[in-house]
């Protein structure tokens, strides 16, 4: 059944927006936490984004996550869309600001990050199809936002993305169990996660 509201991403303003010879199109829009819940909803329901901490939530709770999200300074969120389809939710936020901050010495010029992929769809594996898109989201992050390093925190059970970060450049950092945060807005549970950084001069040298 055709969706009678479509959302219509071409008409939102990106923050970020590159052409990639063979590949496409990669925008990077800020989320939007009404018009974007029911896609979003969609991929961190899926049990292979357990990792992502929201298995069981409701579409109104998912929303609700990402509305105080926008209230935010510290902490922002992005639906990425290539060639007019979503294909991955990009966070960002400052270390200092989050709780990994307390578990590693966070330097200026740090950026924390977060990326969810769309599943891969009826044409299965994509090669350097991850690759291509992360190249983007890179450029945005330590090029657009002016930043000399990434974080980024997966769990340490999530063999498949620390792999996929190290393969991408990034450097393994410490192991380390990121505290609970129980606040009225906001719960997250306590998590043993595998820090790995890159610097801007790695991905993008010269």
């Amino acid at each position: 059944m055709t969706d009678p509201h479509p959302v219509r991403y071409a008409d939102r303003t990106a923050v970020h927006e590159q052409r990639l010879d063979g590949f496409g199109t990669v925008r990077i829009l800020p989320l939007d936490p009404a018009a974007d819940t029911a896609v979003v909803h969609g991929w961190v329901s899926e049990e292979r984004a357990a990792f992502w901490g929201m298995n069981g939530l409701t579409a109104d709770q998912v929303a609700d996550v990402y509305a105080h999200m926008d209230t935010l300074d510290t902490h922002h969120a992005f639906l990425v869309v290539k060639d007019g389809e979503p294909v991955a939710l990009l966070q960002t936020y400052d270390p200092a600001a989050d709780r990994v901050g307390e578990c590693y010495a966070a330097q200026p010029g740090d950026i924390g990050v977060h990326l969810l992929l769309a599943p891969a769809g009826a044409e299965g594996a994509r090669p350097g199809w991850t690759a291509a898109l992360s190249g983007a989201l890179m450029a945005y992050v330590l090029l657009g936002l002016d930043r000399t390093r990434i974080v980024v925190d997966p769990d340490v059970a999530n063999e498949k993305a620390v792999a996929r970060f190290l393969k991408q450049g990034f450097t393994a950092g410490p192991a380390v169990v990121l505290p609970e945060v129980d606040l009225p807005d906001v719960y997250l549970p306590e998590k043993k996660a595998q820090l790995a950084f890159l610097r801007r001069e790695v991905a993008f040298p010269g």
